[in-house]
């Protein structure tokens, strides 16, 4: 175990508005932590009286229905992760009414070592109609909410294939924060068992084992930290890596994800699995190949079809949904 100094701050910036947002903080493509972004939220100044009131307030708009929630043994020391051997996971999974979860947070609230418990990225409209109006985001009409639950928890860093906004609603939240391309340098864990549906990072940031992850300092060199207070904001760019502590007995994160993505297209992580299948264990003059056509036909800048007449130009032509269409029914051909 090797101790790390600390990362730099995350970038703050306040206040933000729509325009700003958009035009100034989106383009960066860095994160940055808006403070007091939603300061004004009705649940914010609840959340500030405490767990009881803060609970009261959610379930008095009637929640719909069941919520799935995790739990972890206090040896775990709130960090929801693998098991010793990677063969499943360190927590159990339950279904149950969310005023039944609440109740069990507030009830634990003051042991000293209690269980780790969650319940995550429950879709606000469906769970709880009406919070999202009564607590609306400006800067992302349109985007639904999500809301995420539990007490003194560790969720390893992995990244979102989207675009985030979390607002810290009730406790304080650590975000540490690392760059897509410190991937490496983050040691990720299998595709096919992931606690947090894309890979996670398999060293603990709190107490790294530079002799089994040597990396993982130059990661370190690149990460980013912020605590955020209640009513505070962070924005995390598309597939940024991110670790979060939640550091209060009741702790609350609804969070906004998105992806400009043109509608229709395919889905990029379903893609990296298949080039997985098919290039990855190929000799290695065919992959320098295929990375070349790569480049040229996926990743680069410039138009690979601009030699072409527009009629002729096909599956490279301009994104459209008859030309996203035409490439499925082309796959469609090819598997079957």
């Amino acid at each position: 175990m090797t101790s790390l100094p600390p990362p730099r701050a995350i970038q703050e910036a306040g206040p933000v508005d729509f325009a700003r947002f958009h035009e100034e903080i989106r383009p960066a493509r860095q994160p940055v932590v808006m403070r007091g972004l939603a300061a004004e939220w009705p649940a914010v100044d609840v959340a500030r009286q405490g767990g009881k009131a803060i609970a009261g307030y959610l379930l008095a708009f009637h929640p719909t229905r069941p919520v799935a929630g995790i739990m972890a043994p206090p040896e775990g020391g709130g960090r929801f992760f693998y098991n010793a051997d990677l063969t499943g996971f360190n927590f159990t999974t339950h279904q149950g009414s969310l005023a039944k979860f609440l109740d069990e947070l507030l009830r634990t609230a003051e042991e000293p070592e209690p269980d780790a418990m969650a319940v995550q990225s429950e879709v606000l409209p469906d769970l709880l109609p009406g919070f999202a109006e009564a607590n609306a985001m400006p800067l992302l009409p349109g985007v639904a909410p999500r809301i995420w639950l539990g007490n003194r928890i560790k969720v390893a860093p992995h990244y979102d294939l989207k675009e985030n906004v979390g607002v810290c609603l009730a406790g304080r939240r650590r975000f540490t924060v690392f760059p897509p391309e410190q991937l490496p340098n983050l040691y990720p864990g299998p595709f096919e068992l992931t606690p947090a549906g894309t890979p996670v990072s398999m060293v603990d940031p709190a107490a790294p084992d530079l002799g089994r992850y040597p990396r993982f300092a130059e990661a370190w060199a690149h990460a980013q930290q912020a605590t955020l207070e209640e009513g505070d904001a962070i924005y995390l760019p598309f597939a940024w890596w991110h670790g979060v502590e939640a550091l209060e007995p009741v702790s609350i994160l609804v969070n906004y994800w998105w992806n400009d993505a043109p509608e229709g297209s395919g889905r990029s992580y379903d893609a990296l699995l298949h080039a997985i299948l098919a290039y990855r264990h190929l000799p290695a003059d065919q992959r320098a190949v295929w990375r070349m056509m790569f480049d040229h036909y996926v990743f680069g800048d410039d138009d690979p079809a601009a030699h072409l007449p527009p009629h002729a130009k096909g599956i490279i032509g301009p994104p459209s949904p008859r030309l996203f269409e035409q490439m499925r029914q082309m796959l469609r051909r090819i598997f079957s």
